[in-house]
């Protein structure tokens, strides 16, 4: 993601739940607001969360239907108890090496540049065959290993800042392969690299099962360093971009960024209309860690 980095009647929502996402699945933010609704069981049920940062025990958050979490970092007895209808995403940066990884030294020597605004992070060179191989037989393995139900995929975008065949074909190959393993794919942004994969190689469903876009009504100001509005012209490019493949089939998540301000609360009720009209899940967070 870059990491930088969410109602209707219960019955409704509740229909729109089962109709719109039946089926299996950087750095990171403090938690913050969830869409609701009440579940079968009768205790009310978070719909989307991200937490990229959180470092408790994963059964804490065990009210979120759809979770995101970095795996890496919980012990596989943590996802023994999850209950049956939560899935969880394991985050997955493919396109990236961030200098904390203990596999950054072996691979640092296919860094591609710098990664703006996000110290000791390089691009790295997604169309080397090791590289491939250690995503795709070394840990993405290990993460479904741990009981995970698919992937939230970061840094696809690799391919905005370096679009080349060899960069488009190396996600390519990590892409196809990730959807071998039979398990749902949530790209995080990537509409460039999925845009020219579907007009140069082949279907959407190739890739990925759904798409998590940040930033569709909100923005981080880098400069003034504050969370704001987005621009009406990024907002617009998002909403297409999610719009189209949802109409395809692809499941969508929006992650939002914008604090508890007064002047916020007319964009997160913006943001859950949105959402409800078109069927998809969101998740707000107070800032770009992603921890709770």
């Amino acid at each position: 993601m870059k990491r930088f980095l969410k109602i209707s009647t219960i019955t409704w929502l509740i229909l729109c739940m089962f109709t719109a996402f039946t089926g299996c699945a950087g750095d990171h933010h403090a938690g913050l607001r969830t869409e609701s609704l009440a579940g079968l069981n009768g205790f009310t049920q978070k719909q989307y969360g991200v937490f990229l940062d959180f470092d408790g025990d994963i059964g804490e958050l065990s009210d979120y239907e759809y979770l995101v979490i970095d795996a890496r970092y919980h012990d596989k007895d943590e996802f023994l108890q999850k209950p049956e209808e939560q899935h969880i995403y394991s985050y997955l940066n493919i396109g990236s090496l961030e200098d904390f990884s203990d596999y950054y030294d072996t691979y640092s020597d296919l860094a591609l540049g710098a990664y703006e605004h996000w110290e000791g992070e390089q691009w790295v060179d997604v169309s080397d065959k090791r590289w491939q191989d250690f995503i795709l037989n070394e840990l993405a393995p290990d993460l479904l290993s741990k009981g995970i139900d698919g992937f939230f995929v970061d840094n696809c975008d690799v391919y905005y800042n370096y679009p080349t065949d060899e960069i488009l074909n190396g996600l390519a190959v990590i892409m196809k392969g990730l959807r071998s393993m039979g398990c749902d794919v949530i790209i995080n942004g990537g509409d460039t690299f999925l845009d020219a994969y579907t007009e140069k190689i082949g279907a959407w469903s190739d890739v990925i099962t759904g798409i998590n876009q940040e930033c569709v009504f909100t923005r981080i100001d880098w400069e003034e360093d504050r969370l704001t509005a987005a621009l009406d012209e990024d907002r617009e490019y998002f909403t297409d971009y999610i719009e189209k493949y949802a109409a395809l089939g692809a499941k969508i998540f929006l992650l939002e960024y914008a604090d508890e301000s007064p002047e916020n609360e007319a964009l997160e009720s913006r943001i859950a209309t949105y959402c409800r009209e078109q069927g998809f899940l969101y998740y707000i967070s107070n800032s770009v860690n992603l921890d709770r």
